[in-house]
């Protein structure tokens, strides 16, 4: 059962990280709906290194917000590799930040499909204008199991990705 420490002590290390870096964050949240950005802001200090955070629920907030194409998201949907890219790299380009989280996904119980089923999960993480990793998760259990698992991996991907970078 992952709890709200163990996000803080993943968030504390990409506070460190990001300041002896000096390095500014940013996220870009659909399906943890804002719980990576608490996360982060939840340490002391964090107002050094994140820029700000989006949480872009519908899909017509990803076009507004974000500007990602609606006939992208016609295309591929909402929850898919291609925007959660999108989302990273927008993200990263309307604020100050080098590094970007972007999540997408479905965290049920409703809304999955034979193609898209509850449990699935597109990560990625922006650096300096690219895309350094997208990560496609099936993960299981509750809606709040799910959407804790995924802000705890992303927040895993971003702290490997400082440390790559430093």
């Amino acid at each position: 059962m992952i709890t709200n420490e163990d996000l803080t002590i993943l968030s504390n290390s990409i506070v460190k990280g990001c300041r002896e870096i000096s390095w500014k964050l940013t996220t870009a949240e659909s399906c943890t709906g804002g719980i990576i950005s608490a996360a982060i802001t939840s340490v002391s200090g964090s107002s050094k290194i994140f820029d700000q955070g989006f949480i872009v629920y519908s899909d017509e907030a990803k076009s507004t917000s974000l500007e990602i194409s609606s006939d992208l998201i016609n295309i591929h949907g909402a929850v898919s590799s291609a925007i959660a890219k999108e989302m990273a790299l927008a993200a990263l380009k309307k604020t100050n930040a080098d590094i970007s989280i972007a999540v997408t996904g479905i965290a049920g119980p409703e809304g999955g499909t034979k193609e898209k089923p509850v449990g699935l999960i597109y990560l990625a993480i922006g650096v300096k204008n690219q895309i350094e990793k997208i990560i496609e998760l099936r993960l299981s259990g509750t809606r709040d199991q799910i959407r804790l698992e995924t802000a705890k991996i992303s927040l895993e991907q971003c702290l490997e990705s400082i440390s790559n970078n430093a």
